[in-house]
């Protein structure tokens, strides 16, 4: 396919997602003192299963781990998951400093490929989303008593999938790490979406303009600090993982989703890989899409 009908597409597609209005939360609860240390609830609008308490997804946010990128720009994702059945929480964290401006793009977003603000926090950005999980029963006890906790399938896009999948191994950690937890997750599973999975193979590829190396503090610190924050480097969780990836996406390629899988079935562990034919990077997000239906039907399936 031609460099112009790809970009085009891409454009396309990245317009259409961010096309959607904000979808207020029903609850908005903190989990720290930070502004960004902020968890949105939604309540679920349908029967998602079986019937009796709902599933809670637990959504991270993509954005290449950027300031400019935050949970608002996920909101009808989250939205669509609630008119689906399930209970939802979006859960913020502390990005990059913000210290330049995104290129102009839909939605305010100016796509997630580029390398305009620094890319997360050492060590916030981990410290946010595990005081955010190790909060979310309690909170989610108020703020969503419909919720059954013992279903929580943890999602996210892009950057948010990586977190996703670091969140979920998080008793694999290096001893001494802070976020280190001393017994598996009692997650129903994960469903990584586009995820930076790999950071070795996300370096080589210069996704999002390098931005897993700026993440744990650049060259310099890349590689001591890889085993604490590389979830192709913390296999098996014995957590059920599913991965979903657009083979269009040129935001961040298939191989990264795959070197992820590869890296899992070396460790003993299956890990589900579903491709999406002519999808790139933002349908899996986009309500509008048939890519963010097949999304729900993976979450649903680790859910009930």
């Amino acid at each position: 396919m031609p460099d112009d009908v790809v970009a085009a597409r891409a454009a396309a597609e990245e317009a259409s997602a961010f096309a959607h209005p904000h979808v207020e939360p029903d609850v908005t609860a903190a989990y720290g003192d930070h502004p960004d240390q902020v968890i949105d609830f939604y309540v679920p609008r349908a029967e998602a299963g079986p019937g009796g308490p709902a599933p809670l997804v637990v959504v991270l946010h993509g954005g290449a781990w950027r300031a400019p990128y935050d949970r608002r720009h996920i909101t009808p994702f989250a939205g669509y998951l609630a008119r689906r059945g399930f209970a939802v929480a979006n859960v913020e964290y502390r990005r990059g400093d913000g210290s330049s401006e995104p290129d102009a793009g839909a939605g305010g977003d100016g796509g997630m490929g580029g390398a305009a603000a620094v890319a997360g926090r050492w060590p916030d950005t981990f410290d946010d989303v595990a005081a955010a999980l190790d909060a979310l029963p309690a909170l989610a006890r108020e703020a969503v008593p419909q919720a059954d906790a013992r279903r929580t399938v943890l999602t996210g896009h892009s950057a948010g999938g990586h977190l996703a999948l670091w969140a979920a191994a998080r008793h694999l950690l290096p001893a001494d790490a802070p976020w280190r937890t001393g017994d598996p997750t009692s997650l129903r599973g994960v469903v990584a979406l586009a995820p930076i999975a790999d950071f070795a193979v996300a370096g080589k590829l210069d996704v999002c303009g390098g931005a897993a190396c700026q993440l744990l503090g650049g060259d310099e610190h890349f590689e001591a600090r890889r085993p604490y924050a590389d979830p192709a480097l913390l296999l098996p969780t014995g957590v059920a993982t599913t991965l979903v990836q657009g083979r269009a996406d040129e935001v961040v390629p298939q191989a990264v989703a795959e070197a992820y899988a590869d890296a899992a079935a070396k460790a003993g562990e299956v890990v589900g890989l579903t491709l999406l034919e002519d999808v790139g990077h933002f349908p899996l997000i986009d309500p509008a899409a048939d890519a963010c239906a097949v999304v729900a039907e993976e979450i649903a399936q680790l859910a009930w």
